[in-house]
């Protein structure tokens, strides 16, 4: 158990937040992949440019070293000219400049006059003018944790860097279709005292932006960086998180690696796949900045900051849910993250929301589980197991089994669902009970359930068995 007190443990969080929106700097879609149309090739070699202070950044130098050629895959639907470099940055995407300003509303971050984008030196290759713009949108925010306040000094609008496809000693080919894309940066203060206490900023930071409309969701679209120092150590970034899930483990692995290794200067990591850590690169300092010439600066009135209106956070949103149709708060929480229909269908028909919440999220869930169920089940399967509900065709018991015929594109025939009467379902139970003496309230429960196919309701049956079974 490590023990992050006595080791002096501290960390930040910076998040990248990729938006769904025409890129920063031109109108191209922001795809991060578009596999029907063919891509022409450009190649590129880089060199090292100074910074605003006149010094040459370490990171920087150190990627030069490698001396590499980098290959670009381009393609007429994802990218243009500005993302070649061989064209000036178009206007600035006021979208993207309204959405940053919102995540500051949301951060409680003071929001600047002025908006002035600034060149980072990057020349790892994933961008092909060898820098990234970056623009401060807000500062001295917080979010509130259950261990306090924890600050938020700066959020940054940005360009995303190209996707990386392939590497050798020699090479690197990056795809341009997510070159550009409009990227908020988010960093915490070195506030977070244990690798749960990262683990939950985390979240909760995520969860504010995908509290927003135009944020892109899936895997990739959002990443989590950790910079963290134990006592004697130096800072160390860690890169490439996406899963919360594994983030404490891969603190605890990189504690244990610092007591063991003792690094002496600050540097960039790799999160490996087993939840270790590989040396990246040195760690960039404010050499690697200097002033954009080629954007005009963006003067944020009040008249529009005071236009910016704050979203409904998903956590407001699931106490809503949970209040107005009286279903449990994961339920909720689940209904409002995955963005599930779950209003529409609780509004259009007379059953009980519990049995529309338990439909939307454990049926597809138990489908993967037991069934190796790949398919994508439609709003109108839905639809139609919910109409039939009403009308009392069915009962919740059957639902699993025709979603399930539903999904595989076979014909529902609803008599083999229909409800048996009381007295079909007494004669079956007494039967059972008799021929299985000595079997027990869950197996008699689970024989029967099979027989019955989903056409009867399983609190009816568990009672019955029960009170038959003790005659």
């Amino acid at each position: 158990m490590v023990n992050y007190k006595e080791l002096g443990f501290k960390a930040g969080l910076e998040i990248h937040q990729q938006l769904d929106i025409k890129k920063l700097f031109c109108d191209c879609p922001s795809l991060v992949n578009d596999p029907n149309e063919e891509f022409y090739i450009v190649k590129r070699k880089l060199n090292i440019t100074e910074g605003e202070s006149g010094k040459e950044d370490v990171a920087a130098r150190y990627e030069l070293s490698k001396n590499k050629t980098f290959f670009y895959q381009a393609k007429k639907t994802s990218s243009c000219l500005v993302e070649l470099d061989e064209e000036p940055p178009h206007r600035i995407n006021e979208q993207a400049i309204k959405i940053a300003l919102q995540v500051c509303k949301l951060l409680n971050a003071k929001i600047v006059s002025e908006i002035v984008f600034m060149r980072k030196i990057v020349l790892d290759g994933s961008n092909v003018s060898g820098f990234q713009r970056t623009a401060l949108i807000g500062r001295n925010g917080h979010i509130n944790t259950s261990k306090g306040k924890v600050s938020i000094p700066t959020v940054y609008l940005e360009e995303e860097a190209a996707k990386k496809i392939n590497e050798n000693n020699e090479s690197v080919t990056y795809s341009l279709d997510r070159l550009g894309v409009a990227l908020l940066e988010i960093s915490t203060a070195a506030e977070l005292m244990d690798a749960e206490y990262v683990k939950e900023s985390a979240s909760i930071i995520g969860m504010i932006l995908r509290s927003l409309e135009k944020v892109k969701r899936g895997i990739g679209s959002i990443r989590q960086d950790v910079n963290l120092s134990i006592k004697g150590s130096p800072r160390i970034e860690l890169k490439g998180f996406q899963d919360l899930r594994s983030m404490t483990k891969v603190i605890e692995n990189e504690v244990e690696r610092l007591l063991k290794e003792k690094d002496k200067v600050p540097h960039v990591r790799k999160v490996e796949p087993n939840l270790t850590s590989t040396y990246l690169r040195p760690m960039p300092g404010a050499a690697r900045m200097y002033p954009e010439t080629d954007v005009p600066i963006f003067e944020v009135s009040e008249k529009l900051v005071d236009s910016i209106k704050i979203p409904e956070l998903i956590s407001e949103r699931a106490v809503n849910f949970e209040k107005k149709y009286g279903i449990n708060p994961q339920y909720a929480l689940e209904i409002v993250k995955g963005n599930l229909p779950f209003d529409y269908y609780a509004e259009k028909y007379k059953i009980d929301p519990k049995i529309i919440a338990h439909s939307l999220i454990e049926i597809p869930k138990e489908l993967k589980k037991r069934f190796n169920f790949s398919e994508e089940l439609k709003k109108e399967d839905f639809d139609f197991i919910f109409e039939n509900l009403e009308k009392k065709k069915i009962n919740n018991e059957a639902l699993l089994d025709i979603l399930y015929e539903l999904g595989k594109g076979n014909k529902i025939d609803l008599n083999k669902y229909s409800s048996l009467s009381l007295n079909e379902i007494e004669v079956e139970v007494k039967k059972t009970i008799k021929e299985n003496p000595g079997v027990s309230v869950n197996g008699l429960m689970g024989d029967l359930m099979k027989k019955f196919k989903g056409r009867v309701d399983g609190k009816l049956v568990i009672s019955l068995i029960k009170r038959f079974k003790n005659e």
